[in-house]
């Protein structure tokens, strides 16, 4: 590799713009183009190419960072890693179980590595929490709850035609607000209780509900229970009435421990105190160049998102998602289930379904 490593970004808009800042402000890393359909707003001085390809061909970067629709995900991947380039792959990796292992088996004999983008992985309050846990601060794990509640209004879903949609021209791309926007809760409460990529769990079950006219959910909840015992529920919404910043409550015995993922902060709660700790966070792209130059081990490998897989393939396979009644919010286009957030916290305090609880909107 020469002295700087170079890259390539395919798909430069949405959560492209954050991997393109990403690279302008990272040290010893330089980018070399770019590829998209439509070319970015401003000239940044890289070649631009609407297919991949021909972009590989002319400038073989070191690292090709793929952040385009779900569905399209397996085969730049392996168009990158094909041309001899490292792959960054953004979450979710594929829109399905199969083509995963597909893409994966594919990618090892190419003999190039491939980060998957769960970049909440990265963050050190994941080994602080699972410290914790080991050392008995909580007592025995008495189960994991998620939750999550944001607001997205219909321009969210007209960003894209694949966007809010289960398939699109026959093809999987399950956008759902489980498996896309908060698909960091759940692949961080897998990890925290040490669910291994070729680990069946012993239940798996999802409930999925739409206030927008989308085919997806925007507001669904999954219990699943790993093969050690451990009850995990996930319940989330992108039409809250009041928002509530994703975390994770970890019950146990004598306390709990309360993660907020994207601040990187864990509060322990025991009778005895309550102590707040912050923590650092490894950027994804930083450890695959450490792992290419000089063999750090990868926080994110394809196997190590097998077991979020699992639970986005047991989104694609349950039913259509349950349309519920909304009122709109006071952006245009924005519907709002009334008392949804509430009930989203509810739920991570409680380890239940929105089924199981006193729902209105459910009855």
């Amino acid at each position: 590799m020469s002295a700087a490593t170079t890259v390539v970004l395919a798909g430069v808009h949405g959560h492209g713009r954050w991997h393109l800042r990403n690279v302008g402000e990272m040290p010893g890393v330089e980018l070399v183009g770019i590829c998209d359909p439509r070319p970015p707003e401003v000239d940044l001085g890289v070649p631009v190419e609407p297919e991949l390809p021909a972009l590989l061909e002319k400038t073989r970067p070191d690292v090709t960072i793929v952040c385009t629709p779900i569905h399209t995900h397996s085969e730049l991947a392996l168009t990158a890693a094909r041309a001899g380039s490292h792959v960054l792959l953004e979450k979710p990796p594929t829109p399905t179980l199969a083509e995963f292992d597909e893409l994966a088996a594919s990618l090892a004999t190419t003999g190039r590595a491939c980060q998957v983008g769960f970049q909440s992985l990265g963050s050190h309050a994941l080994s602080h929490v699972r410290e914790l846990l080991t050392g008995g601060a909580i007592g025995e794990l008495r189960g994991i709850g998620a939750a999550g509640a944001w607001r997205r209004d219909a321009d969210y879903y007209g960003r894209a035609r694949w966007a809010g949609r289960r398939t699109l021209d026959g093809v999987a791309v399950v956008d759902g607000a489980l498996t896309n926007p908060f698909a960091h809760a759940i692949a961080n409460a897998l990890v925290i209780d040490g669910v291994s990529a070729d680990e069946v769990p012993r239940e798996l079950s999802v409930e999925l509900y739409r206030a927008n006219p989308i085919e997806a959910d925007d507001t669904s909840c999954l219990r699943l229970v790993t093969a050690r015992g451990t009850p995990i529920t996930v319940t989330v919404t992108l039409c809250a009435d009041w928002v509530v910043e994703p975390y994770l409550v970890i019950h146990g015995a004598k306390g709990r421990i309360v993660l907020e993922y994207r601040e990187n902060r864990v509060r322990l709660e025991t009778p005895d105190r309550v102590e707040v700790t912050e923590h650092a966070t490894t950027d994804l792209l930083a450890n695959l160049i450490a792992h290419i130059r000089d063999g750090e081990p990868l926080l994110v490998p394809p196997e190590a998102a097998r077991p979020f897989m699992r639970v986005l393939e047991a989104v694609r396979l349950a039913p259509d998602p349950r349309e519920v009644p909304c009122s709109y919010g006071p952006v245009r286009g924005l519907r709002v289930i009334p008392g949804v957030s509430e009930a989203v916290v509810r739920a991570a305090d409680s380890l239940t379904l929105l089924s199981e609880m006193d729902v209105p909107w459910l009855k």
